[in-house]
């Protein structure tokens, strides 16, 4: 669908399969659609090759079912009772993410997703395997970046004004002076 209307990049070397979303945004509000309705099958139509590949490992490692594993569609947001506030959606190539809010721990994730096989679908196996390459900074962290480049004005971090330019008084090395050792204390009897 979304393929055939060129609203993502081509994979025209992957057969297209049902799930995902036209938009990393719409993927999530399925994702988010298919755990509030506890659906095994639609929850894995979200997800990449890779992701759906993790599950398994994880299954099999955790002697799980794999429902138990998908339950919560890999990210804690989907617990919330009703669609979290998403925002910044960021695309690069065949990489996307958005931020979604998590009431729970009170901030804001950054959630992967891949275009593959014609749809927007969760990447994060393919974030685990190292194959997943940010589309670029989340809304949050450059929040974070900016609030800790103005907090640090508040904190004396340049040498005092009577030191030379470029030096810094916390960098002198403290070199012990050489000779014999101190003599052992007196022992009392």
């Amino acid at each position: 669908m979304a393929f055939a209307c060129g609203s993502g990049p081509d994979n025209s070397e992957e057969a297209s399969r049902p799930g995902g979303g036209a938009t990393p945004t719409e993927a999530y509000k399925n994702l988010y659609n298919a755990v509030k309705a506890k659906n095994t099958e639609e929850i894995k139509a979200q997800l990449t090759s890779k992701t759906q590949a993790f599950a398994e490992m994880i299954s099999q490692q955790q002697k799980a079912p794999i429902e138990k594993v998908l339950e919560n569609g890999f990210t804690a947001s989907t617990f919330s009772p009703s669609l979290p506030e998403i925002r910044d959606e960021r695309i690069d190539g065949n990489m996307g993410a958005v931020e979604v809010w998590n009431a729970k721990d009170n901030v804001w994730h950054d959630i992967p997703f891949i275009f593959e096989a014609g749809a927007w679908r969760l990447a994060i196996g393919d974030e685990f395997g190292g194959t997943f390459k940010s589309p670029g900074k989340g809304r949050s962290t450059r929040e974070r970046e900016a609030a800790n480049l103005s907090g640090n004005d508040q904190i004396e971090m340049r040498p005092p004004p009577n030191m030379p330019n470029g030096m810094d008084a916390n960098v002198k090395p403290m070199v012990p002076k050489q000779g014999p050792p101190p003599p052992p204390p007196p022992v009392n009897k």
